[in-house]
Protein backbone atom coordinates (compact mmCIF):
# COMPACT_ATOMS: atom_id res chain seq x y z
CA UNK A 1 0.00 0.00 0.00
CA UNK A 2 2.17 2.21 0.70
CA UNK A 3 4.43 1.51 -2.42
CA UNK A 4 1.13 2.41 -4.35
CA UNK A 5 1.15 5.89 -2.36
CA UNK A 6 4.84 6.08 -2.99
CA UNK A 7 4.58 5.36 -7.04
CA UNK A 8 0.93 7.70 -6.99
CA UNK A 9 3.46 11.11 -5.64
CA UNK A 10 5.78 10.16 -7.74
CA UNK A 11 3.44 10.35 -11.11
CA UNK A 12 1.92 12.98 -9.64
CA UNK A 13 5.23 15.16 -8.99
CA UNK A 14 6.49 13.55 -12.93
CA UNK A 15 3.36 14.94 -14.24
CA UNK A 16 3.52 18.11 -12.82
CA UNK A 17 7.00 18.78 -13.56
CA UNK A 18 6.18 18.03 -17.53
CA UNK A 19 3.06 20.51 -17.25
CA UNK A 20 5.43 23.03 -16.00
CA UNK A 21 7.75 22.22 -18.94
CA UNK A 22 4.89 22.70 -21.50
CA UNK A 23 3.60 25.91 -19.84
CA UNK A 24 6.88 27.37 -20.27
CA UNK A 25 7.52 26.11 -23.52
CA UNK A 26 4.04 27.01 -24.88
CA UNK A 27 4.72 30.95 -23.66
CA UNK A 28 7.86 30.64 -24.88
CA UNK A 29 6.30 30.12 -27.92
CA UNK A 30 3.74 32.63 -27.76
CA UNK A 31 7.01 35.29 -26.64
CA UNK A 32 8.75 34.36 -29.67
CA UNK A 33 5.45 34.18 -32.21
CA UNK A 34 5.15 37.38 -31.64
CA UNK A 35 8.64 39.24 -31.47
CA UNK A 36 8.36 36.58 -35.41
CA UNK A 37 5.39 38.80 -36.62
CA UNK A 38 7.45 42.21 -36.43
CA UNK A 39 10.41 40.93 -38.18
CA UNK A 40 8.59 39.44 -40.65
CA UNK A 41 6.47 42.44 -41.31
CA UNK A 42 9.78 44.17 -42.60
CA UNK A 43 8.39 43.83 -46.38
CA UNK A 44 5.62 45.46 -45.62
CA UNK A 45 6.69 48.38 -43.45
CA UNK A 46 9.69 48.61 -45.90
CA UNK A 47 6.81 49.60 -48.55
CA UNK A 48 4.32 51.35 -46.45
CA UNK A 49 7.09 53.46 -45.03
CA UNK A 50 9.98 53.98 -47.57
CA UNK A 51 12.28 52.15 -44.70
CA UNK A 52 15.81 51.58 -45.57
CA UNK A 53 17.74 48.35 -45.15
CA UNK A 54 19.46 50.63 -42.79
CA UNK A 55 16.32 51.34 -41.31
CA UNK A 56 15.39 47.49 -40.74
CA UNK A 57 18.53 47.01 -39.21
CA UNK A 58 18.01 49.77 -36.91
CA UNK A 59 14.67 48.14 -35.96
CA UNK A 60 16.06 44.66 -35.05
CA UNK A 61 18.52 46.70 -33.29
CA UNK A 62 16.26 48.54 -31.06
CA UNK A 63 14.38 45.53 -30.44
CA UNK A 64 17.48 42.78 -29.61
CA UNK A 65 19.49 45.16 -27.44
CA UNK A 66 16.83 46.70 -25.85
CA UNK A 67 16.80 43.07 -24.57
CA UNK A 68 20.58 41.90 -24.21
CA UNK A 69 21.13 45.04 -22.01
CA UNK A 70 18.02 44.34 -19.48
CA UNK A 71 18.41 40.08 -19.63
CA UNK A 72 21.56 39.67 -17.63
CA UNK A 73 20.69 42.26 -15.52
CA UNK A 74 17.50 40.79 -14.62
CA UNK A 75 18.66 37.40 -14.34
CA UNK A 76 21.56 38.74 -11.51
CA UNK A 77 18.89 40.14 -9.67
CA UNK A 78 16.75 37.16 -9.57
CA UNK A 79 19.28 35.13 -9.08
CA UNK A 80 19.54 36.69 -5.39
CA UNK A 81 15.92 37.87 -5.22
CA UNK A 82 13.55 35.40 -7.10
CA UNK A 83 10.30 37.14 -8.14
CA UNK A 84 7.76 34.45 -9.21
CA UNK A 85 5.28 36.41 -10.14
CA UNK A 86 7.44 38.86 -12.44
CA UNK A 87 6.81 36.13 -14.99
CA UNK A 88 3.18 37.29 -16.48
CA UNK A 89 4.98 40.86 -16.37
CA UNK A 90 6.96 40.45 -19.51
CA UNK A 91 3.79 38.98 -21.79
CA UNK A 92 2.03 42.36 -20.97
CA UNK A 93 5.05 44.30 -22.37
CA UNK A 94 5.09 42.19 -25.30
CA UNK A 95 0.99 42.99 -25.63
CA UNK A 96 1.84 46.78 -25.43
CA UNK A 97 4.59 46.56 -27.95
CA UNK A 98 1.66 44.64 -30.27
CA UNK A 99 -0.66 47.11 -29.76
CA UNK A 100 1.53 50.09 -30.65
CA UNK A 101 3.16 48.39 -33.58
CA UNK A 102 -0.80 48.19 -34.97
CA UNK A 103 -1.21 51.79 -34.26
CA UNK A 104 2.19 53.08 -35.30
CA UNK A 105 1.73 55.74 -38.06
CA UNK A 106 5.75 56.44 -38.27
CA UNK A 107 9.14 55.03 -37.90
CA UNK A 108 9.59 56.54 -34.54
CA UNK A 109 6.16 54.74 -33.83
CA UNK A 110 7.41 51.33 -34.81
CA UNK A 111 10.61 52.06 -33.03
CA UNK A 112 8.84 52.03 -29.58
CA UNK A 113 6.88 49.02 -30.62
CA UNK A 114 10.66 47.22 -31.23
CA UNK A 115 11.95 48.35 -27.67
CA UNK A 116 8.73 47.17 -26.05
CA UNK A 117 8.83 43.42 -27.48
CA UNK A 118 12.18 43.99 -26.44
CA UNK A 119 11.61 44.78 -23.07
CA UNK A 120 8.79 41.73 -22.72
CA UNK A 121 11.49 39.11 -24.14
CA UNK A 122 14.30 40.65 -21.52
CA UNK A 123 12.09 40.29 -18.50
CA UNK A 124 10.74 36.43 -19.71
CA UNK A 125 14.06 34.51 -21.04
CA UNK A 126 15.63 34.91 -17.82
CA UNK A 127 13.10 33.47 -15.11
CA UNK A 128 11.88 31.44 -17.27
CA UNK A 129 14.59 29.14 -18.26
CA UNK A 130 15.39 29.20 -14.39
CA UNK A 131 11.73 27.34 -14.55
CA UNK A 132 12.70 24.88 -17.01
CA UNK A 133 15.59 23.93 -15.26
CA UNK A 134 13.97 23.78 -11.90
CA UNK A 135 11.04 21.38 -13.71
CA UNK A 136 14.04 19.31 -15.53
CA UNK A 137 14.54 16.35 -12.83
CA UNK A 138 17.90 16.44 -13.59
CA UNK A 139 17.77 16.42 -17.32
CA UNK A 140 19.07 19.89 -18.02
CA UNK A 141 19.70 19.43 -21.63
CA UNK A 142 16.16 18.33 -22.36
CA UNK A 143 14.59 21.00 -20.39
CA UNK A 144 16.56 23.56 -22.27
CA UNK A 145 15.47 22.26 -25.64
CA UNK A 146 11.98 21.77 -25.13
CA UNK A 147 12.23 25.79 -23.55
CA UNK A 148 13.96 26.90 -26.46
CA UNK A 149 11.92 24.54 -28.96
CA UNK A 150 8.91 26.46 -28.10
CA UNK A 151 10.81 29.51 -28.67
CA UNK A 152 11.89 28.58 -32.16
CA UNK A 153 8.20 27.26 -32.91
CA UNK A 154 7.03 30.72 -32.30
CA UNK A 155 9.66 32.12 -34.47
CA UNK A 156 8.82 29.96 -37.38
CA UNK A 157 5.20 30.23 -37.12
CA UNK A 158 5.47 34.07 -37.64
CA UNK A 159 6.10 34.70 -40.90
CA UNK A 160 3.12 32.18 -42.23
CA UNK A 161 1.13 34.53 -39.67
CA UNK A 162 2.48 37.52 -41.32
CA UNK A 163 1.55 35.79 -45.17
CA UNK A 164 -2.03 34.39 -44.19
CA UNK A 165 -3.28 37.14 -41.61
CA UNK A 166 -1.86 40.64 -41.75
CA UNK A 167 -0.90 40.90 -45.60
CA UNK A 168 -4.24 40.01 -47.02
CA UNK A 169 -5.93 42.70 -43.92
CA UNK A 170 -2.99 45.30 -43.50
CA UNK A 171 -0.89 46.53 -40.31
CA UNK A 172 -4.00 47.17 -38.05
CA UNK A 173 -4.89 43.25 -37.90
CA UNK A 174 -1.76 42.99 -36.03
CA UNK A 175 -4.18 44.06 -32.94
CA UNK A 176 -5.45 40.52 -33.00
CA UNK A 177 -2.52 39.07 -32.00
CA UNK A 178 -2.74 40.44 -28.52
CA UNK A 179 -5.69 37.96 -27.80
CA UNK A 180 -2.07 34.90 -27.21
CA UNK A 181 -0.75 37.81 -25.53
CA UNK A 182 -3.36 37.77 -22.80
CA UNK A 183 -2.92 34.01 -23.24
CA UNK A 184 0.46 34.07 -21.89
CA UNK A 185 -0.20 36.21 -18.71
CA UNK A 186 -2.60 33.68 -17.73
CA UNK A 187 -0.66 30.78 -18.22
CA UNK A 188 2.66 32.27 -16.65
CA UNK A 189 0.43 33.51 -13.78
CA UNK A 190 -0.35 29.64 -13.07
CA UNK A 191 3.63 29.14 -13.55
CA UNK A 192 4.13 32.11 -11.06
CA UNK A 193 2.10 30.00 -8.26
CA UNK A 194 4.19 26.59 -8.69
CA UNK A 195 7.75 28.44 -8.83
CA UNK A 196 6.79 29.96 -5.58
CA UNK A 197 5.90 27.17 -4.26
CA UNK A 198 9.04 25.43 -4.81
CA UNK A 199 11.15 28.17 -4.21
CA UNK A 200 12.58 25.68 -1.52
CA UNK A 201 13.17 22.74 -3.71
CA UNK A 202 15.59 25.95 -5.83
CA UNK A 203 17.31 26.88 -3.23
CA UNK A 204 18.48 22.86 -2.11
CA UNK A 205 19.49 22.89 -5.38
CA UNK A 206 21.39 25.69 -5.73
CA UNK A 207 23.08 25.21 -2.84
CA UNK A 208 24.11 21.19 -4.34
CA UNK A 209 25.30 23.37 -7.63
CA UNK A 210 27.78 25.15 -5.79
CA UNK A 211 29.94 21.97 -5.21
CA UNK A 212 33.14 23.49 -7.44
CA UNK A 213 33.57 21.91 -10.10
CA UNK A 214 37.50 22.17 -9.89
CA UNK A 215 38.20 24.65 -12.69
CA UNK A 216 40.51 27.72 -11.90
CA UNK A 217 38.51 31.21 -12.63
CA UNK A 218 40.62 32.00 -15.44
CA UNK A 219 39.60 28.81 -17.71
CA UNK A 220 35.63 29.42 -16.07
CA UNK A 221 36.26 33.14 -17.81
CA UNK A 222 38.35 32.09 -20.63
CA UNK A 223 35.69 29.17 -21.22
CA UNK A 224 32.49 31.67 -21.04
CA UNK A 225 34.26 34.47 -23.52
CA UNK A 226 33.95 31.23 -26.49
CA UNK A 227 30.96 30.39 -25.44
CA UNK A 228 29.97 34.26 -25.95
CA UNK A 229 31.93 34.19 -28.88
CA UNK A 230 29.77 31.05 -30.68
CA UNK A 231 26.62 32.97 -29.68
CA UNK A 232 28.04 35.77 -31.71
CA UNK A 233 28.80 34.38 -34.94
CA UNK A 234 25.68 31.58 -34.66
CA UNK A 235 23.08 34.62 -33.54
CA UNK A 236 24.78 37.35 -36.25
CA UNK A 237 24.25 34.56 -39.19
CA UNK A 238 20.63 33.82 -37.89
CA UNK A 239 19.73 37.68 -37.66
CA UNK A 240 21.19 37.90 -41.23
CA UNK A 241 18.93 35.29 -42.65
CA UNK A 242 15.89 36.26 -40.03
CA UNK A 243 15.90 40.13 -41.04
CA UNK A 244 17.24 39.68 -44.64
CA UNK A 245 16.29 36.58 -45.84
CA UNK A 246 12.94 37.66 -47.32
CA UNK A 247 14.88 40.51 -49.34
CA UNK A 248 17.35 38.70 -50.34
CA UNK A 249 14.90 35.75 -51.93
CA UNK A 250 12.69 38.77 -53.31
CA UNK A 251 15.60 41.23 -54.91
CA UNK A 252 17.73 38.28 -55.61
CA UNK A 253 15.21 35.92 -56.99
CA UNK A 254 12.36 37.92 -57.78
CA UNK A 255 9.33 35.87 -55.19
CA UNK A 256 6.63 37.07 -54.49
CA UNK A 257 6.57 38.47 -50.95
CA UNK A 258 3.97 35.66 -49.58
CA UNK A 259 6.30 33.04 -51.17
CA UNK A 260 9.53 34.49 -49.59
CA UNK A 261 7.56 34.65 -46.11
CA UNK A 262 6.87 30.86 -46.88
CA UNK A 263 10.62 30.05 -47.54
CA UNK A 264 11.61 31.71 -44.52
CA UNK A 265 9.35 28.92 -42.38
CA UNK A 266 10.85 26.38 -43.75
CA UNK A 267 14.50 28.02 -42.52
CA UNK A 268 12.63 28.27 -38.94
CA UNK A 269 11.53 25.58 -38.81
CA UNK A 270 14.43 23.58 -39.10
CA UNK A 271 16.30 25.77 -36.62
CA UNK A 272 12.84 24.58 -34.39
CA UNK A 273 13.49 20.87 -35.32
CA UNK A 274 17.60 21.41 -34.49
CA UNK A 275 16.90 22.98 -31.16
CA UNK A 276 15.15 20.42 -29.66
CA UNK A 277 17.34 17.16 -30.92
CA UNK A 278 20.68 19.02 -29.51
CA UNK A 279 19.46 19.28 -26.04
CA UNK A 280 18.81 15.47 -25.18
CA UNK A 281 21.63 14.92 -27.73
CA UNK A 282 23.99 16.91 -25.09
CA UNK A 283 22.93 15.12 -22.23
CA UNK A 284 23.99 11.64 -23.96
CA UNK A 285 27.07 12.05 -25.81
CA UNK A 286 27.94 15.92 -23.88
CA UNK A 287 27.74 19.10 -24.73
CA UNK A 288 31.43 19.77 -26.31
CA UNK A 289 30.65 17.19 -29.12
CA UNK A 290 27.16 18.87 -29.62
CA UNK A 291 28.75 21.87 -30.41
CA UNK A 292 31.52 20.55 -32.76
CA UNK A 293 28.76 19.21 -34.86
CA UNK A 294 27.37 22.41 -35.17
CA UNK A 295 30.42 24.39 -36.27
CA UNK A 296 31.93 21.11 -38.49
CA UNK A 297 28.15 20.61 -39.90
CA UNK A 298 27.25 23.37 -40.80
CA UNK A 299 30.06 25.48 -41.97
CA UNK A 300 29.66 23.82 -45.88
CA UNK A 301 26.27 24.87 -46.25
CA UNK A 302 26.68 28.16 -45.44
CA UNK A 303 30.05 28.89 -47.69
CA UNK A 304 27.33 27.39 -50.50
CA UNK A 305 24.44 29.39 -49.66
CA UNK A 306 25.63 32.58 -51.56
CA UNK A 307 26.32 30.65 -54.74
CA UNK A 308 22.79 28.67 -54.94
CA UNK A 309 20.19 29.12 -57.48
CA UNK A 310 17.08 29.36 -55.57
CA UNK A 311 15.75 26.22 -55.19
CA UNK A 312 19.07 24.87 -53.66
CA UNK A 313 18.63 28.12 -51.52
CA UNK A 314 15.45 26.95 -49.75
CA UNK A 315 17.41 23.54 -49.98
CA UNK A 316 20.43 24.15 -47.60
CA UNK A 317 18.97 26.55 -45.42
CA UNK A 318 17.14 23.60 -43.92
CA UNK A 319 20.71 21.66 -42.95
CA UNK A 320 21.62 24.80 -41.80
CA UNK A 321 19.02 25.74 -39.36
CA UNK A 322 19.10 21.54 -38.19
CA UNK A 323 22.71 22.19 -37.41
CA UNK A 324 23.11 25.66 -36.43
CA UNK A 325 20.45 25.42 -33.69
CA UNK A 326 21.28 21.86 -32.29
CA UNK A 327 23.99 23.72 -29.92
CA UNK A 328 22.03 26.19 -28.43
CA UNK A 329 20.84 24.49 -25.69
CA UNK A 330 24.25 22.95 -25.31
CA UNK A 331 25.98 26.60 -25.03
CA UNK A 332 23.89 27.31 -22.45
CA UNK A 333 23.58 24.49 -20.15
CA UNK A 334 27.98 24.62 -20.85
CA UNK A 335 27.40 27.68 -19.38
CA UNK A 336 25.13 27.01 -16.43
CA UNK A 337 27.81 23.90 -15.54
CA UNK A 338 30.68 26.80 -15.46
CA UNK A 339 28.95 29.07 -12.94
CA UNK A 340 26.74 26.84 -10.58
CA UNK A 341 23.76 28.50 -9.08
CA UNK A 342 24.01 31.57 -11.58
CA UNK A 343 21.47 29.90 -13.76
CA UNK A 344 19.68 33.33 -14.05
CA UNK A 345 22.19 35.41 -14.67
CA UNK A 346 24.13 32.94 -17.36
CA UNK A 347 20.64 32.56 -19.12
CA UNK A 348 20.14 36.50 -19.49
CA UNK A 349 23.95 36.86 -20.11
CA UNK A 350 23.84 34.69 -23.08
CA UNK A 351 20.14 35.57 -24.15
CA UNK A 352 20.85 38.96 -23.73
CA UNK A 353 24.47 38.81 -25.66
CA UNK A 354 22.96 36.72 -28.15
CA UNK A 355 20.40 39.28 -28.84
CA UNK A 356 22.97 42.22 -28.56
CA UNK A 357 24.65 40.90 -31.13
CA UNK A 358 21.94 39.82 -33.68
CA UNK A 359 20.61 43.88 -33.05
CA UNK A 360 23.83 45.45 -33.73
CA UNK A 361 24.51 43.28 -35.94
CA UNK A 362 21.70 43.92 -38.11
CA UNK A 363 22.29 47.26 -38.10
CA UNK A 364 25.56 46.85 -39.32
CA UNK A 365 24.82 44.39 -42.01
CA UNK A 366 21.74 46.57 -43.02
CA UNK A 367 23.77 49.75 -43.67
CA UNK A 368 26.60 47.13 -45.68
CA UNK A 369 23.48 45.97 -47.52
CA UNK A 370 22.58 49.45 -48.64
CA UNK A 371 26.11 50.27 -49.65
CA UNK A 372 26.64 47.27 -51.79
CA UNK A 373 23.89 44.66 -51.90
CA UNK A 374 22.58 41.46 -49.87
CA UNK A 375 24.31 38.79 -52.11
CA UNK A 376 27.22 40.47 -50.64
CA UNK A 377 26.06 40.47 -47.41
CA UNK A 378 25.37 36.90 -47.75
CA UNK A 379 29.00 35.98 -48.81
CA UNK A 380 30.39 37.76 -45.98
CA UNK A 381 28.21 36.26 -43.75
CA UNK A 382 29.03 32.26 -44.62
CA UNK A 383 32.18 32.41 -43.03
CA UNK A 384 31.03 33.67 -39.43
CA UNK A 385 30.17 29.93 -38.76
CA UNK A 386 34.04 29.18 -38.29
CA UNK A 387 34.41 30.83 -35.45
CA UNK A 388 33.03 28.27 -33.65
CA UNK A 389 36.53 26.39 -34.03
CA UNK A 390 37.43 28.06 -30.31
CA UNK A 391 35.45 25.26 -29.25
CA UNK A 392 38.64 23.39 -29.36
CA UNK A 393 39.92 25.70 -26.30
CA UNK A 394 36.69 25.26 -24.16
CA UNK A 395 37.36 21.80 -20.93
CA UNK A 396 36.07 18.38 -21.60
CA UNK A 397 32.77 17.32 -20.51
CA UNK A 398 33.78 14.73 -18.11
CA UNK A 399 35.68 17.61 -16.00
CA UNK A 400 31.90 19.44 -15.86
CA UNK A 401 30.04 16.12 -14.65
CA UNK A 402 30.35 17.24 -11.09
CA UNK A 403 27.82 19.81 -11.65
CA UNK A 404 25.28 18.31 -13.62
Amino acid sequence: MTATLETNKTRAATSAVYAVLVAVASCHMINDTLQAVLLAMYPMLRDSYALTFTQIGLLTMVFQVTASILQPLVGHFTDRNPLPYSLPVAPAFTLFGIILLAMASSFTGLLVAAAAIGVGSAIFHPESSRVARLASGGRYGMAQSLFQVGGNAGTAIGPLLVAWFILPRGQMSVVWFGAIAIGAIVILGAVGRWYSEHLAERKTQQATALVHHGLSSRTVVVSLAILIALMFSKFLYMTSLGSFYAFYLIDHFHVAVKDAQIYLFIFLGAVAVGTFAGGPIGDRVGRKAVIWFSILGSLPFTLLLPFANLFWTVVLTVPIGLILASAFSAIIVYGQELLPGRVGMVSGLFFGFAFGFGGFGAAALGALADETSITFVYQLCSVLPAIGLLTVFLPSHDRLKSVT
